[in-house]
C-alpha cells in the first residue's frame, strides 16, 4: 500500500510489505526473569497499519509493580550495581549498546508493527540512536564528581553525587525505543535501579530490551519491565512509597495525576515532559521552498505523533502567498502508506483511539471556521492512516490553534511584526519547542530569547543531539532529558562536613 495522500485510495495492505517479526517476549521482566502477571491477565497490541492483533501481553497491575519494586529496591540497596565502579558500569552499559546494534532489523521492525513506525527510519535513525544513548552516558558514569567547598568558617566541606535510588520510568508511545533510552541510559549511569512501564499501545520493543540488558550483565533487579494500562500500573509508580523518582513523559493531564500521586504517597522527585503546540516562525526574508520543507518537516515528521511538532506555523505577510503555494505542492507529493515501504514517508497513527481524536480535532477545525487548504480524510479500508492536513485563516482562539492535536494537523497563520510574532507564539499555555526561519541575526537572537520554551531551534527544526538536553517551560514540564542535565537529575547531592582545628587558613 502506498498513496499520495490526496488521491484517497481504499487500497489493502500490500502482502508484500507486511513483514511482522515473531514476538518473542510478551510477559513481564522482573529480577531478571520473564513471568506472568500474578492476575494471568492479558492484552491484545495491536498493528495500526491493519488493525489486527499482533500478540497477547501479560498485563501488570499494582502487585506485579510491587513485586518489581521490591527486585529493584533490594538490587539498589544489596546489589553490586550501585557500589560498582563508573567504569564498570559504563563497560556493560557498551556492551548493551553492541547488542542493540547486532539486533537493529528485528528492533526497528517491532517499533513498526507495534507503533507504525517508517522502518527504514527506524534502522537508520531510532535505534542506532537509543544504542548511542547508552554510549554517551556510559562514558559519563566514570565522571560523576562532587565539588570541594570554600567554607567561610572553620570548617572543610564537599559535596558528593548519589543515585537517587529506585526510580520508576513511565514511557510514551510515540518514540518506544529512543524514549526508553533517554530514560534508562543516564538512571543507569547514575547508579540507580529501576521499573519501566512502556506504553500499552507500544510494549513489544522495551520487553526485547529487557533481554538485551540481561545478555549485557546488568544484574538481575536493576531494570524491571510492566507492561500494562497506565491507570493501573502506572498509577502505581506514581503513588509507590518505595520508589524515589518518577521520570514521565505524556500528557499533561497524566502528568498532573502523576505530581499529585507524587505528593499524596512518599514526595518522591518527579520530572515530568508534559504536551506541546510548537510555533515555527518563518520571517520575510527566509528561502519559501526551503521554510516548506522544514514546515512540513516539523509537523508530519512520525505522522505527527510528537510532543515538539511544530503545529502552529506562523507566516510573516511579505513571503505569505509565495510560502503557501510552495507548501501545497511539497504536501501533496508526500507519500502515505505502509510504513516498511521504502518510498513510504508517513505511516499509520498509533492506534484507533488516536485516529479518531485526529478526526475529530480536523471537525472542529472546519466548524470553527477555519480553512480547509488541504487533506482532512482519512485513507484506506484498513489501517489507521490520515492525509496530512493544512488548515488556513485560524484564530488563536480555535481548538486546532490550542490543542495538542498530536498528528499530522498544521494550523497555519499570517503576522506582520517581530514583536506580534513573539506575542503569538508566547500566547500559549505550553512551552516545549520553537523555530524560526530567518537569515537575520538581530531577528534570529531576538526571537530566540524571547520565546518562553525548551529548545529553539534556528534554521532547523527537529535538531536533537545526545549533548542538548530537552525539556519544557509552563504546562509542558519541568526537568530535563538528553545531555548532562539528564544524568543530573537522577543523582541527588549530599554535603559532608567537618571541622578544621587551629588552622592559619581557612
Amino acid at each position: 500500500m502506498m498513496s499520495s495522500y490526496s488521491n484517497g485510495s481504499s487500497d489493502s495492505v500490500s502482502e508484500s510489505c507486511i513483514k511482522i517479526p515473531t514476538i518473542k517476549f510478551s510477559k513481564l521482566f522482573i529480577n531478571g526473569q520473564y513471568v506472568d502477571s500474578i492476575s494471568g491477565k492479558t492484552f491484545e497490541t495491536i498493528d495500526p497499519r491493519t488493525g489486527d492483533v499482533i500478540a497477547r501481553i501479560a498485563e501488570g497491575d499494582k502487585e506485579d509493580i510491587d513485586l518489581a519494586v521490591k527486585a529493584a529496591r533490594h538490587a539498589f540497596d544489596n546489589g553490586p550495581w550501585p557500589r560498582m565502579s563508573g567504569t564498570a558500569r559504563g563497560r556493560i552499559m557498551m556492551k548493551f549498546a553492541d547488542l542493540i546494534d547486532q539486533n537493529i532489523e528485528e528492533l526497528a521492525a517491532l517499533d513498526t508493527v507495534d507503533a507504525g513506525k517508517l522502518f527504514s527510519f527506524g534502522k537508520a535513525f531510532e535505534i542506532p540512536s537509543a544504542a548511542n544513548s547508552l554510549r554517551y552516558y556510559a562514558g559519563a558514569a566514570d565522571k560523576i564528581h562532587g565539588e570541594v567547598l570554600k567554607m567561610s568558617r572553620e570548617l572543610q566541606g564537599y559535596t558528593l553525587r548519589e543515585p537517587i535510588g529506585v526510580v520508576g520510568h513511565i514511557i510514551p508511545w510515540n518514540f518506544p525505543s529512543p524514549m526508553f533510552f533517554m530514560k534508562v541510559s543516564p538512571s543507569l549511569a547514575a547508579g540507580c535501579t529501576m521499573v519501566i512501564k512502556p506504553a500499552e499501545q507500544t510494549p513489544i520493543s522495551a520487553l526485547f530490551y529487557a533481554h538485551l540488558a540481561k545478555l549485557a550483565g546488568i544484574p538481575d533487579g536493576v531494570l524491571n519491565v510492566i507492561t500494562g494500562y497506565g491507570p493501573t500500573a502506572g498509577a502505581a509508580i506514581a503513588s509507590h512509597m518505595d520508589i524515589d523518582k518518577v521520570s514521565f513523559t505524556g500528557s499533561t493531564e497524566i502528568g498532573r495525576q502523576v505530581m499529585k500521586a507524587a505528593a499524596a504517597s512518599n514526595l518522591k522527585s518527579i520530572s515530568l515532559e508534559l504536551g506541546g503546540k510548537s510555533p515555527l516562525l518563518i520571517f520575510d526574508d527566509a528561502d519559501a521552498s526551503k521554510a516548506a520543507d522544514l514546515a512540513l518537516f516539523g509537523i508530519l515528521s512520525n505522522k505527527g505523533e510528537i510532543c515538539v511538532a511544530s503545529s502552529r506555523v506562523y507566516v510573516q505577510e511579505g513571503i505569505y502567498d509565495e510560502f503557501v503555494k510552495k507548501l501545497v505542492v511539497k504536501v501533496k507529493a508526500w507519500v502515505v502508506g505502509d510504513p516498511f515501504d521504502p518510498k513510504v514517508r508517513q505511516g499509520p497513527q498509533v492506534d484507533k483511539k488516536q485516529f479518531d481524536k485526529i478526526l475529530s480535532y480536523i471537525e472542529h477545525g472546519k466548524r470553527e471556521g477555519a480553512t480547509l487548504l488541504t487533506g482532512g480524510k482519512p485513507l484506506y479500508e484498513k489501517g489507521y492512516y490520515i492525509e496530512p492536513t493544512i488548515f488556513t485563516d485560524v484564530k488563536e482562539d480555535m481548538l486546532i490553534a490550542k490543542d495538542e492535536i498530536f498528528g499530522p494537523v498544521m494550523s497555519l497563520m499570517k503576522f506582520t511584526s517581530v514583536d506580534e510574532a513573539i506575542k503569538r507564539a508566547n500566547d500559549t499555555t505550553y512551552g516545549l519547542a520553537a523555530g524560526i526561519v530567518t537569515k537575520d541575526l538581530d531577528v534570529a537572537n531576538t526571537v530566540s530569547r524571547s520565546i518562553r520554551a525548551g529548545i529553539i531551534w534556528i534554521n532547523c527544526y527537529l535538531a536533537f543531539d545526545e549533548d542538548c538536553p530537552v525539556g519544557g517551560y509552563k504546562m509542558s514540564g519541568f526537568g530535563k532529558d538528553l545531555g548532562l542535565d539528564a544524568l543530573y537529575k537522577y543523582l541527588q547531592v549530599k554535603s559532608v562536613v567537618t571541622p578544621i582545628y587551629n588552622s592559619t587558613w581557612l
